[in-house]
């Protein structure tokens, strides 16, 4: 990078976390927040409380999640090819929702695993949704050697999972119906010290994968023939992406829900702004950009001065199709 544009990044997230923490339906002043992360008392007993258990928690929810997705996306642009393939593009997503689903409305279909979800529990679910469809798309991986026959299967059985919930939901009760919407509709604020802290662990062993692949990433984008002649194991590097980009799309999915949109518009922001492909670079500007774009959207959905807030979802559809309206029509060929 020949130029410091790259700095906008991290000032931008600073800039954002501290705005973050300042929200709220409670009005905490921002000096007072600084003074309780320093080990000090509020003026107010319970605004320690607030900025500790779940302002700050949220905060880096928002950093994590961001961070993760975006990362994810990259990763499979990069070894599709494919400058609209983001990190659901192999099913994982889908994978969780029939999991939770199954957990939410069983009894719909005459089953019953829990009758009372809790957090922990929905997260596992997730876990072992994603980690389902992540073997059934590495076995077939092993068999198909092009990247675009992968990235087929991987929509069809996205596809395939999407259509068993829509059954659950046409026949399963309003009540149930609700709490499984509730939940897919994302949530970056009900995390607590220890969620957070085994969410960090995942996406952290993610996170490094990545950017132990970050020479085979930067093979792929010339295409497989030339990541053969420089020495790069194409199958072995071709797992070891997938595998981090599913612990990372898993990890965030189980903990906060399925996000649209960061993991597909975030590569490309950052591109526009720092001008590289390398992935040595791109993968902590990519962290960073998204980290940033997820406190953003975690902002915009807070109305302050009320308690009401919007779901995540929304707004990171708001923000991210646009993005890629606008990289279609970067990408594809305009009438004159």
């Amino acid at each position: 990078m020949n130029n410091n544009r790259w700095l906008l990044l991290p000032f931008l997230l600073i800039l954002l976390f501290g705005l973050n923490l300042s929200l709220g339906s409670v009005h905490i002043p921002f000096r007072e927040i600084i003074s309780i992360l320093t080990g000090h008392e509020g003026r107010e007993p319970v605004w320690s409380d607030i900025v500790w258990n779940f302002r700050l928690t949220k905060a880096l929810t928002c950093m994590l999640a961001g961070g993760a997705l975006a990362l994810a996306g990259l990763q499979m642009q990069t070894l599709f090819r494919n400058a609209l393939a983001g990190p659901d593009v192999l099913g994982l997503t889908s994978g969780a929702s029939l999991a939770v689903s199954l957990i939410f409305m069983s009894p719909a279909a005459g089953l019953q695993f829990l009758t009372t979800p809790n957090p922990w529990t929905i997260a596992i679910a997730a876990t072992f949704g994603c980690t389902g469809v992540f073997l059934i798309m590495l076995a077939i991986a092993r068999k198909l050697l092009d990247n675009v026959s992968l990235l087929i299967v991987g929509l069809m059985i996205g596809a395939g999972t999407s259509s068993v919930v829509s059954v659950l939901q046409y026949i399963s009760r309003a009540e149930e119906m609700q709490t499984y919407l509730i939940w897919t509709f994302g949530s970056l604020g009900g995390l607590n010290w220890t969620e957070l802290t085994v969410l960090a662990v995942v996406l952290f062993c993610g996170a490094a994968i990545a950017i132990g692949s970050s020479k085979s990433l930067n093979a792929w984008l010339l295409g497989d023939n030339y990541a053969v002649s420089i020495g790069i194991d194409i199958k072995r590097s071709r797992f070891w992406i997938i595998l981090s980009a599913s612990i990372l799309t898993g990890g965030v999915t189980a903990f906060c829900g399925p996000i649209a949109f960061v993991g597909l518009a975030v590569p490309h922001l950052v591109k526009l702004l720092i001008s590289t492909s390398n992935h040595k670079i791109l993968i902590p500007m990519v962290m960073t950009g998204g980290a940033a774009l997820m406190l953003f959207c975690d902002i915009l959905s807070q109305l302050p001065g009320n308690t009401q807030v919007l779901p995540i979802n929304a707004i990171t559809a708001l923000i991210g199709a646009p993005v890629v309206i606008g990289v279609i029509m970067r990408h594809s060929r305009l009438r004159p």
